[in-house]
Order: C-alpha cells, then sequence, then structure tokens
C-alpha cells in the first residue's frame, strides 16, 4: 500500500531468493577435502527493506542478487575454508554489508560427502544486531 506521495510505508520487506547455487568450493577438514575442490549447493534467503519513493525501474535501487553471487563467488575463490560453519557466516556477513537487508537465511551444503545421503550441511539465519 503506498502513501499518497509515492513513498512506500515504513517497514515494508521483500524477499530476495538465490535458490540452489551449485559451485566448486576448497572446503573440509579432511587430507582428501584439501586435494580438490568439491561441490557445494548455496541458497540464500534475505528479507530486504523496501526503499521509500519509487522503484524507476533502476538496479541501484534494490538488492542485485548478481552482486550476492558475485561476491559468493569472490569468497570462494580466496582459498580454503575448514568448515560449512565458516562458509555460511561469510555469506551471511556479504549479505547484510547491504544495509538494506534486515534479515538473511544462508543454507550451505556439501553434495559429494556420502553416497547414501544427497547432502549434509547447515542453515543459519542471521540479522542486524
Amino acid at each position: 500500500m503506498e502513501t499518497g506521495s509515492g513513498e512506500a510505508p515504513a517497514g515494508r520487506l521483500y524477499r530476495i531468493l538465490v535458490r540452489d547455487l551449485v559451485l566448486k568450493c576448497s572446503i573440509g577438514i579432511h587430507a582428501h577435502e584439501l586435494l580438490a575442490p568439491q561441490r557445494v549447493r548455496i541458497n540464500v534467503d534475505m528479507s530486504v527493506l523496501e526503499q521509500a519513493g519509487p522503484l524507476c525501474d533502476d538496479i541501484a535501487n534494490v538488492v542485485s542478487y548478481e552482486d550476492v553471487i558475485d561476491g559468493i563467488k569472490t569468497l570462494l575463490a580466496d582459498g580454503h575454508i575448514n568448515l560449512v560453519e565458516t562458509l555460511a557466516e561469510k555469506i551471511a556477513e556479504l549479505c547484510l554489508s547491504d544495509e538494506r537487508v534486515e534479515t538473511t537465511r544462508i543454507r550451505v551444503e556439501k553434495l559429494d560427502v556420502y553416497a547414501e545421503a544427497a547432502s549434509v550441511g547447515i542453515e543459519i539465519e542471521r540479522g542486524r544486531a
């Protein structure tokens, strides 16, 4: 619901989603995990504070999922990560670095650890303090 001035009501949220992003990552604590990258699946769900005023069909007025994906790729290129928990926290920090993001839920799954399981991993939720 918009006010007469064309501004969005205070506190309206929308969600930005990145679903089933599969990338290669050097991750893990075991010796064999240091030898080669493995596939991880990453899901990101961000609650974003809607800006006041019109969007004007301009990417600068929204949180860009392209920037989030590029940021994740940069994190993965920075070197080996021991724990999926560490990777999830770094992705959450990346998302929350945009002041419009109120909360974020991050899921990181290793896809090739157990033949009997589709994946193993964690999910965290973080927000502004």
